[in-house]
C-alpha cells in the first residue's frame, strides 16, 4: 500500500483515540476529579501512540517531518470538529471555517512542490 495512504489512515484512527483522550472526560468525566480523567485519558492516548508512531515511520519514508506535521493537523480538524459538534455538542462556528482556510493555505505551502510536480 502507498505510505502516504498508510500513514494518513493511520493518523485518522489516532487521532480518533487521541481527540477522545483530551476532550472526551469533559463530558463523560466531568464530575470525576482530574486525575482520574487524567489517567483514563492516558489509557487512551496509549493506543494513539500505538497507531501514531508507525503512522509517522512509515510516512517519512514519503514525506518529510514537515509535511507529516501539517498533514496530521488537518486530520487533527477533520476529526475534532465533528467530534466537538456531534459529541460534545458544541456549537459550529463560522471559525471551523477560518481554520479550515488557513491550514488548506499551510498544506499548499508545505506541499508546494508536489502540487506544482503534479500540474
Amino acid at each position: 500500500m502507498n505510505p502516504v495512504l498508510t500513514s494518513m489512515l493511520l493518523l485518522m484512527c489516532s487521532n480518533v483515540f487521541m481527540t477522545f483522550a483530551w476532550y472526551g472526560h469533559l463530558k463523560d468525566m466531568s464530575s470525576k476529579p482530574w486525575i482520574i480523567a487524567a489517567i483514563v485519558s492516558w489509557g487512551i492516548a496509549l493506543f494513539e501512540y500505538m497507531l501514531q508512531v508507525p503512522a509517522n515511520r512509515i510516512g517519512h519514508t514519503a514525506l518529510s517531518v514537515g509535511q507529516l506535521k501539517i498533514m496530521q493537523e488537518v486530520i487533527a480538524l477533520g476529526i475534532f470538529v465533528p467530534f466537538s459538534v456531534f459529541y460534545l455538542k458544541e456549537e459550529i462556528k463560522l471559525d471551523y471555517l477560518w481554520a479550515a482556510l488557513c491550514m488548506l493555505g499551510a498544506v499548499f505551502f508545505i506541499f508546494r512542490e508536489k502540487i506544482m510536480a503534479a500540474i
